[in-house]
């Protein structure tokens, strides 16, 4: 049997406007409004209004997680739903108290809380009025909002993290258009990475001031790590790997962990004329306020070649111009969503924890498989035989392993997701989740993933 550390974390990963749904919302967030603007943009139309009724079927749905094996569940708390006046930073009752009840339904189901404070959902009214965060002052506003959290939940809640994913803020709303505002604009990508980064260390201060260095809570950063593997060993290649490592992974990693910027993309960034707007007192807040753990949403690998045509032609500054995608030969494939299968990335990622970044405490924060058309493999009594998540599951987990017999250290696997949710514009063509959640009737049965993975979770560990 394949055994984890006694500290290992089994857990599922989900957010607050993918689970929740719109209930008493005061404020929209971007994909609130997105979808009241342009339904048409999603998938069979279907939006955030209901998503899985989190809202309403917490307690149910958290009960159902634990049976699950589900010990730990990290979710986020809406920004649009928490704050009354966003200047202000007042905060609604009937939030609070919702967010309260969930925390406390979550202990008594011996689930531990993890928060995070930002899944993509920055309030529609800051994106209009300021740019959200293209806009220095939204950070401030968030930084309030995170202090509000800390203060209102942090007597139960140990483990915060700042945001989720902030390259695909970047990917989605500055350079692919595929979340709103739907901008194609790759030096002003720039500056919200680094305002991104900016905000995280300010909430991170707003926790230290509160909490100090007190070892019982800790505060990270969820990023979605893309190791970026070269075509083939030639120099150019390998120079297109080069930036795009920098790019996807150490242009977050690097300010959370070792509190600054790696020389070589300010460089290539400075001289292209596209750096980030910056202060000296902002450089030195993000090189104090690092984070105490890491999680890690691994998913598929950066595999990239040079560009068919020269970064030097004249063309609008992309991160791109530097790399082309490349489509590993024979490679396997989750052909649903598009995605390369290759287990091994989570082994390099695990090393160059231990190597590069201190070896900082770090979990795995989400992986999983989303699949479209589940009911092909259901039963007459509703039961998703869904063995393809348990081979995908194990195979992650092998090489996992393999990382933490070589010393890094890495303390917990939480799977994307517990109960199919909504997925933005996707909304539910893939289904992801341990629980199948009929979205007609929200009727929840787990599948056959959910029980093997109860039994993982209850031995720790399982059989090869």
């Amino acid at each position: 049997m394949l055994k984890f550390p006694s500290d290992f974390a089994w857990g599922a990963a989900t957010s607050g406007p993918q689970s929740e749904g719109a209930f008493k919302k005061k404020h929209q967030n971007v994909f609130d409004y997105w979808y009241a603007d342009d339904p048409d943009k999603f998938y069979d139309g279907v939006g955030p209004d209901t998503a899985s009724n989190f809202f309403n079927d917490y307690k149910e749905d958290l009960a159902l997680m634990r049976k699950a094996g589900i010990k730990s569940l990290r979710t986020s708390i809406q920004w649009s739903r928490l704050i009354d006046d966003f200047e202000k930073c007042t905060v609604n009752q009937d939030a609070v108290d919702f967010y309260n009840n969930v925390i406390d339904a979550m202990l008594e189901n011996g689930i531990e809380p993890y928060m995070n404070l930002c899944h993509f959902d920055m309030p529609v009214e800051l994106q209009h009025k300021y740019g959200g965060f293209e806009s220095k002052h939204v950070t401030d506003l968030y930084a309030g909002f995170a202090e509000q959290c800390f203060k209102l939940f942090g007597d139960r809640v140990k483990n915060w993290f700042t945001f989720n994913e902030p390259k695909v803020i970047l990917d989605g709303a500055y350079l692919y258009q595929f979340h709103y505002p739907l901008k194609v604009d790759g030096p002003l990508s720039v500056q919200v990475a680094y305002n991104i980064n900016l905000a995280s260390a300010k909430a991170i201060e707003r926790f230290r001031n509160l909490y100090g260095n007190d070892d019982d809570k800790r505060i990270g950063i969820i990023l979605n790590l893309t190791p970026a593997y070269p075509a083939s060993d030639s120099k150019e290649d390998k120079e297109a790997a080069e930036f795009a490592e920098l790019w996807a992974n150490k242009m977050f990693l690097d300010p959370a962990i070792l509190g600054c910027y790696p020389e070589k993309l300010v460089e290539i960034l400075k001289r292209d004329g596209v750096l980030w707007d910056y202060t000296q007192e902002e450089l030195d807040l993000i090189a104090k306020e690092t984070i105490d753990v890491l999680g890690v949403n691994y998913y598929h690998p950066f595999r990239v070649k040079a560009p068919e045509v020269s970064s030097k032609s004249l063309q609008d500054w992309m991160p791109d111009i530097y790399f082309d995608e490349y489509e590993m030969p024979g490679r396997v494939m989750n052909v649903d969503k598009g995605w390369e299968i290759f287990p091994e990335a989570l082994y390099d990622i695990a090393i160059n924890v231990r190597d590069n970044y201190n070896n900082i405490p770090w979990f795995v924060s989400e992986n999983g498989m989303g699949v479209s058309r589940e009911e092909r493999f259901m039963d007459e009594n509703g039961i998703v035989h869904d063995d393809y998540r348990i081979n995908f599951m194990k195979n992650h987990l092998k090489e996992l392993h393999r990382g933490i017999e070589e010393g890094s250290n890495c303390h917990g696997y939480f799977v994307w997701t517990c109960i199919d949710c909504w997925s933005w514009m996707n909304a539910y063509r893939n289904r992801y989740g341990l629980i199948r959640d009929d979205i007609h009737t929200q009727i929840k049965t787990i599948k056959d993933s959910g029980r093997w993975f109860r039994e993982t979770s209850d031995n720790n560990g399982f059989e090869e």
